[in-house]
């Protein structure tokens, strides 16, 4: 295998640092649905879903983060509805624990625990 090593990279107009880059790009990203069957829609750097109950899901990395300070955000309309009709500001969710391997999201309507159909999550961090 060949490694390519670069300081800064140029479109012909910009040059910006390689460390700009990869420190600043998604390290993992997840659409999944919890409605019926907790599913993987599309990924990157994820490698399951486990479904703790209603609302409760635990997004698994393929490759771990540095440690468990990471950040992200997390998306989800949190009902079962298929359009974007479904939006409200009642419905609510977060963040749960956070490992190195895995981190959990938890969909709220007020104050019920609800499946969501759309869940976006995206996270940013250092890989190990």
């Amino acid at each position: 295998m060949s490694t390519l090593e670069v300081s800064n990279l140029n479109d012909g107009t910009t040059t910006v640092a390689t460390t700009y880059i990869t420190n600043g790009s998604a390290k993992a990203w997840a659409n999944f649905t919890g409605i019926s069957t907790t599913a993987l829609r599309d990924s990157l750097n994820v490698s399951s879903l486990t479904d703790g109950g209603t609302g409760d899901t635990t997004v698994t990395f393929s490759s771990a983060m540095n440690n468990a300070n990471y950040t992200g955000s997390w998306y989800n309309n949190a009902g079962n509805y298929t359009t974007h009709g479904a939006f409200s500001n009642h419905y609510t969710g977060g963040f749960a624990s956070r490992t190195t391997t895995s981190y959990g999201v938890f969909a709220y309507q007020a104050s019920n625990a609800i499946d969501a159909f759309h869940n976006d999550t995206t996270i940013f961090g250092d890989l190990a």
